[in-house]
């Protein structure tokens, strides 16, 4: 290997519940203060500019903290990434932008300490089984993977190692970014905040726990086994621990790499449509569903374009939840009704769902289900709902990558919020429902990505 090949590697990662929380401490410190002196100087600023002024102060100051906490590596970026997907609700725009550029940080845990993991783990038994490459092919914020091969059989798997001591750390350093908000004074310590942020540590918990990712993998794989569209890796428990995940290697391509990019329309198109299939079995047929839309949990394996179909590679299912009854259903029934464009049954789903109250005044209930009935409209009847003319081709078939609709559903929520009625009587969605609507506008995302031309109706048909 050259040494331009070598990735750069640290020996260890700092997991001391007290030499993070300092580092944590000190980059508030010093935010706070930064803060404060500025904000204190934008007094002096014309009234019409203040606004926009304490804007870029606040803005300038998360950067610093973000770029801070990427510093430390570990569960905290993790934290930090989350609070970036789900944090809309909660945190100004300013901070999620800010946390928005936390990326898994491609420098690798030195080989040494990943091999005294590997070895405290599996045993110099199962370690002697194994020829593991020394180079990751994978890192991550929590974890890095090395491909190895089964020596009795020659079989290529993976080996996610989770680093020493981070799940330990997980909630030193969930106390610890709490404790920063509350100094910082970013936002209310609400018990909407407190309800927010459990969901955040449960999460956090799950990703850490390389048992629930092995049952969940499995679980998965089982389901999807006879649909050829769909690559789930075999999971092996024998050289799987608490801190260590082995599964089969499966090679691909990235959703957005220019060969993905480059194909034809028609194969983009079938992989788009097993987006869908996909996303919509996990919400109406089994009720549980990967949460987590980053593109990094999905793979293309090319076929020949002919005869041999491309196929989804899915990974990571550290992420995957249960939803309860009292969401999915309730979830169920909006997307149904929105399919129908039928308002009763969407006002009686929302309610249920905890987004309205039936005393909510019709003119904010409507104005919700324009939002619902926007989002819809990949999967309209065009006849009945007809779309904006720019969406469709000479087909009738919707153009993801033209149609600019996550931007369209955003503005016309916002004008939707801004109404004295509705900011008095909107409720802040439960949990749950967080992480659903994530888990759709994923799907849009990917579709819109690879510019997918679909006629969405006759996808989502067959599930409403």
């Amino acid at each position: 290997m050259s040494e331009s090949d070598q990735r750069k590697t640290i020996k260890r990662i700092k997991t001391g519940a007290f030499e993070r929380r300092f580092s944590v401490a000190k980059a508030g410190f010093v935010a706070g203060t930064r803060l404060v002196a500025q904000s204190a100087g934008n007094v002096f600023t014309a009234k019409e500019h203040r606004e926009a002024k304490q804007k870029e102060i606040l803005a300038r100051q998360a950067q610093y903290l973000a770029d801070e906490i990427g510093k430390l590596k570990g569960s905290i970026v993790k934290i930090g990434q989350m609070m970036a997907l789900y944090g809309e609700h909660f945190l100004p725009k300013e901070v999620t932008d800010a946390l928005h550029t936390l990326e898994d940080d491609t420098t690798a845990l030195d080989w040494t300490t990943i091999y005294e993991t590997i070895e405290d783990e599996l045993g110099e038994d199962r370690l002697a089984q194994l020829e593991i490459d020394e180079n990751p092919i994978g890192c991550a914020s929590i974890g890095q993977v090395h491909r190895a091969t089964i020596r009795a059989t020659g079989e290529q798997i993976c080996l996610k190692v989770q680093y020493p001591g981070v799940a330990d750390a997980v909630d030193s350093d969930l106390n610890a970014v709490e404790t920063l908000l509350r100094v910082l004074k970013i936002i209310p310590i609400t018990d909407e905040f407190h309800t927010w942020y459990q969901e955040i540590r449960d999460m956090m918990h799950r990703e850490v726990d390389y048992g629930h990712e092995l049952e969940k993998t499995a679980l998965f794989r089982e389901r999807l086994k006879h649909d050829d569209r769909y690559i789930v890796p075999k999971v092996y428990p024998e050289f799987s621990t608490p801190h260590i995940l082995a599964t089969a290697y499966e090679p691909g391509i990235g959703v957005d790499s220019e060969t993905a990019l480059n194909l034809s329309q028609e194969r983009r198109n079938l992989i788009c449509r097993a987006a869908l299939d996909l996303c919509w079995s996990e919400v109406f047929r089994w009720g549980e569903m990967q949460t987590d839309p980053n593109f990094g949990n999905y793979f293309i394996r090319l076929g020949d374009g002919e005869s041999v179909p491309d196929r989804m590679i899915l990974l990571d299912f550290g992420a995957v939840r249960e939803f309860s009854a009292s969401t999915i259903e309730p979830g169920r029934k909006i997307v149904r009704a929105a399919f129908e464009h039928n308002e009763p049954l969407l006002f009686e789903g929302l309610v249920e769902l905890g987004f309205l109250e039936e005393s909510t005044p019709i003119e904010v209930k409507r104005s919700l289900a324009k939002v619902v009935f926007l989002a819809i409209e990949p999967f309209n009847d065009n006849e009945a709902n007809p779309p904006p003319s720019f969406v469709l081709n000479e087909k009738g078939e919707y153009l993801w990558g033209k149609s600019d609709l996550p931007g369209r559903i955003a503005l016309k929520a916002t004008a939707g919020a801004t109404t004295g009625a509705a900011s008095r009587t909107f409720i802040l969605p439960p949990r749950e429902v967080m992480f659903l609507i994530r888990k759709i506008m994923g799907a849009y995302t990917f579709l819109s990505v690879l510019s997918a031309e679909l006629k969405g109706r006759e996808i989502l048909e067959p599930y409403v």
